[in-house]
């Protein structure tokens, strides 16, 4: 059979531990230096650059360079589908009995630019009950209600007018549900940063919750995060599923 992507090239890449913590740690698609990816995989300087030099020899990565440094990401959307989706493969065959999750990353983390974990469901779910977005396939379109929505948190609400389509992940790799993703859910990301609702750890991709994105969750999309936090993971996926334990 003739390959005309290098599926086996890939998987090779992504399947080397060093590796594969580079990804985990670009995730959020942050730029890092090779150094605190060589930190945070345990290897030296030099087997990192290797690393690195072959990921972005094969697309996975993309190299910045700024003076004389040198900043790698992940480079595409598609990169970090690929990383979740081996995620969720991965936590299903995870035993029952014991949850390998880091608690915080599963109440809320970043996915990429958009959020996930229980969090980014919650938003997801509350969005569609309330008629704000319609959910088909991979797929979310914005309805007015939806557009309506988005001038209340002071996002630019136009470009969506012309384009109401956006993306979602179909499975979240801890909650086993879909979150927003694309276009709409990196805005909207990007606006509860600014509206200082969320907070970005400097070293993980979990997302903390301030007392004014307490306030602003409720109020805005009904959902009490408290209760979100208060779940214990081995099980918070059986009740995201029944969506009892994320929106009030």
């Amino acid at each position: 059979m003739t390959e005309s992507v290098p599926v086996s090239d890939i998987a090779r890449l992504v399947g080397d531990p060093s590796r594969a913590n580079f990804l985990l740690a670009l995730g959020d698609g942050r730029a890092l230096p090779a150094g605190e990816l060589a930190a945070s995989a345990g290897v030296s300087a030099s087997t990192a650059s290797a690393h690195l030099a072959a990921m972005t020899q094969a697309g996975l990565l993309t190299c910045i360079r700024q003076g004389r440094h040198r900043y790698y990401r992940i480079a595409s959307p598609q990169v970090a589908d690929m990383l979740e989706a081996i995620m969720v493969v991965a936590s299903a065959s995870a035993p029952p009995t014991r949850s390998h999750v880091d608690p915080a990353l599963q109440r809320a983390r970043t996915c990429y630019k958009h959020l996930a974990g229980r969090l980014g469901v919650a938003m997801c779910d509350a969005m569609r009950a309330a008629g704000q977005i319609e959910l088909a396939d991979d797929t979310a379109r914005i309805t007015a209600t939806g557009l309506a929505l988005l001038d209340t948190l002071g996002l630019d609400a136009g470009r969506f007018r012309k384009h109401p389509w956006s993306r979602v992940c179909l499975v979240d790799w801890s909650e086993r549900r879909e979150h927003l993703a694309g276009p709409l859910g990196n805005a909207m990301h990007k606006r509860l940063l600014e509206l200082g609702w969320v907070r970005a750890h400097l070293d993980s991709r979990a997302i903390s919750v301030t007392r004014a994105g307490e306030r602003g969750f409720r109020s805005t999309f009904g959902i009490d995060v408290a209760l979100i936090a208060a779940h214990q993971p081995d099980t918070a996926a059986a009740g995201a599923r029944s969506g009892s334990l994320t929106v009030t």
